[in-house]
């Protein structure tokens, strides 16, 4: 397990995000900051099953995928999940300020922890890299972070 990770997980991500405009532009992309972190509140919802999305990807690809999810190789920038899971278009915003979608976003990091705290050997489905145990969404996590973090200028 990647410490490290965790840490940047549970700590880093709200501190950084505090100084971000809601309306601000990634450097590539649709979606404005808002939308990015609402975004990103739903990918911790499917590590903890509050949303479901069924498995896209052929199962004959299951292993490859996997590996690519398990390197320290990124997402490339422009890198766009399955139509059938977020369709073309940033999906309208949820909350009325950036301050309410960081809130939630805090509180499902947070549910995250909890969920895998109560439930270590559960493994829940990502609709594009299957059955994922806890320390694989971790991994999973930071690498989709880090890639939005880099897309708005959070990380070098």
């Amino acid at each position: 397990m990647n410490q490290t990770k965790i840490n940047f997980l549970q700590n880093d991500i709200i501190h950084r995000l505090k100084n971000l405009e809601t309306n601000t532009k990634g450097k590539w992309g649709v979606m404005n900051a808002q939308q990015m972190v609402e975004h990103v509140a739903a990918f911790f919802k499917i590590s903890t099953e509050k949303i479901k999305f069924p498995l896209v990807t052929p199962t004959e690809h299951l292993e490859k995928f996997k590996a690519f999810l398990l390197s320290d190789k990124e997402f490339k920038e422009n890198t766009k999940a399955p139509k059938e899971i977020i369709g073309d278009e940033p999906l309208p915003l949820q909350h009325s300020s950036m301050k309410g979608a960081i809130d939630e976003l805090e509180n499902e990091i947070k549910t995250f922890f909890e969920y895998f705290k109560h439930h270590p050997l559960k493994k829940t489905l990502h609709p594009v890299f299957g059955e994922l145990n806890f320390s694989e969404w971790v991994q999973l996590h930071h690498k989709h972070v880090t890639h939005h973090f880099k897309q708005f200028g959070l990380l070098n």
